[in-house]
C-alpha cells in the first residue's frame, strides 16, 4: 500500500476563462471545485492506475467539511482525517483555452502543537503494513521545517520507502534525512541548490548535486523536457514525446504518484521514472486540473525516451 500524506491540503477553485489577458476583460467558460493538495492529487492517480492507497489529510473548519464532501464524492480509496481548528486553504487556478495557467495558493491555516502531534502520530500509525510513503507538498504556516525529516526518519525505521515532494527549507532538511527518492521540478531546485538551472549540464550536475545531500535518488521535473534522473553512479535523461499542452498544473503530481506506482509493483527505476514521465506528459494533455488514465498515460508510455548519461560530470 502507498500512504500519502498532505499537511496543507485545499479546496482546488479551477477556473477556465476564454483568454488570459493584462488590462482587458476575460470571460468564464466553466468553474469547478476539487479536493486538492499534492497527497491527495497523487492518492488519485494511484487509485485510478489500480493500486492501494491510502490518503492522510488535515481538515478543518467550513472549508474542511467541503473537502471531506468532496473526497466522499470524488474519491473511492481509504483516507484518515485528522481534524484542526483552522480553516483550511483555498486555491484558485485560472486557464485558458491555449493553456496559459495562472495558480494563486493560499498559505494555509495554523496548526498548533497537539493538532501536529495527532498527526505525526497518525502517519506513524499508518506505516504498518505500507510499502511506500509519499510525504507531500508545502507545510502550514508554523510547522517546524524539520516535520518532514522526522517523518522521513520513522518511515526508514519503519523501513517505508519514502517519496519526499517537498519545497524550501522543508525539502533541504528532508533531503537530510535520507529519503529513498526527491521529486523537485527546476524551480524547487533551483531554490534548494541557490542556483539558475538554464543548461543540460546545470541539470545533470543539479540532480547529481541534490542526490549527494542525502536522498537516495533524485527526479528532477523539467517540464515538457522531461527529466533528468540520479541514482547511485548513473544518470538518465527521459524524454517525453512532443505533444500540445493544455494544462500543466498537476502533472508533476501524477508524475510522483506513478513512479511510486510502478515501483510499488516490482518495476526497476528506469522503467518507474519512464512510467512517470508518461503520466506527468499524459496529464498535462488534459484541461484544467486533470489526471490521466492508465490507458492514456500506457499510450505515452511507449513513446517515451531513455537516454543514459555516460559522460563523467564536473561538480
Amino acid at each position: 500500500m502507498i500512504v500519502t500524506l498532505t499537511v496543507n491540503p485545499a479546496i482546488d477553485r479551477n477556473v477556465t476563462v476564454d483568454r488570459l489577458v493584462f488590462e482587458d476583460r476575460a470571460y468564464i467558460l466553466s468553474t469547478h471545485e476539487s479536493a486538492g493538495g499534492r497527497g491527495v492529487n497523487a492518492s488519485c492517480v494511484i487509485h485510478a492506475f489500480g493500486g492501494k492507497t491510502l490518503a492522510i489529510v488535515s481538515s478543518g473548519g467550513k472549508s474542511g467539511a467541503r473537502i471531506r464532501s468532496l473526497l466522499r464524492s470524488d474519491c473511492r480509496f481509504p483516507m484518515r482525517v485528522v481534524r484542526i481548528r483552522n480553516e483550511i486553504r483555498t486555491n484558485l487556478t485560472v486557464t485558458d483555452k491555449a493553456g496559459l495557467t495562472v495558480k494563486l495558493n493560499e498559505l494555509g491555516p495554523r496548526m498548533d502543537k497537539a493538532e501536529l502531534a495527532r498527526l505525526e502520530k497518525v502517519v506513524v500509525q499508518s506505516l504498518t503494513g505500507a510499502s511506500w510513503i509519499m510525504i507531500c507538498g508545502s507545510l502550514p504556516p508554523g510547522v517546524p521545517h524539520e516535520f518532514y525529516s522526522r517523518l522521513v526518519a520513522a518511515a526508514r525505521k519503519a523501513r517505508v520507502r519514502v517519496l519526499l515532494d517537498a519545497d524550501g527549507e522543508e525539502l533541504r532538511q528532508g533531503i537530510e534525512a535520507g529519503p529513498t527518492v526527491v521529486t523537485p521540478n527546476q524551480q524547487e531546485a533551483e531554490r534548494l541548490l541557490n542556483k539558475a538551472l538554464i543548461t543540460r549540464n546545470h541539470f545533470l550536475d543539479g540532480a547529481d548535486r541534490i542526490r549527494r545531500m542525502g536522498a537516495e535518488s533524485v527526479i528532477l521535473s523539467l517540464g515538457s523536457r522531461g527529466v533528468v534522473a540520479a541514482r547511485n553512479n548513473f544518470i538518465l535523461e527521459v524524454v517525453p514525446p512532443r505533444i500540445d499542452a493544455v494544462c500543466p498544473i498537476g502533472a508533476g503530481d501524477a508524475m510522483a504518484a506513478a513512479f511510486a506506482w510502478s515501483m510499488d509493483r516490482g518495476g526497476d527505476f528506469t522503467d518507474a521514472v519512464r512510467w512517470a514521465v508518461a503520466a506527468g506528459t499524459a496529464s498535462a494533455r488534459l484541461p484544467g486540473v486533470t489526471f490521466a488514465s492508465l490507458e492514456q498515460a500506457r499510450e505515452i508510455y511507449g513513446q517515451v525516451e531513455i537516454r543514459p548519461v555516460s559522460e563523467s560530470l564536473t561538480l
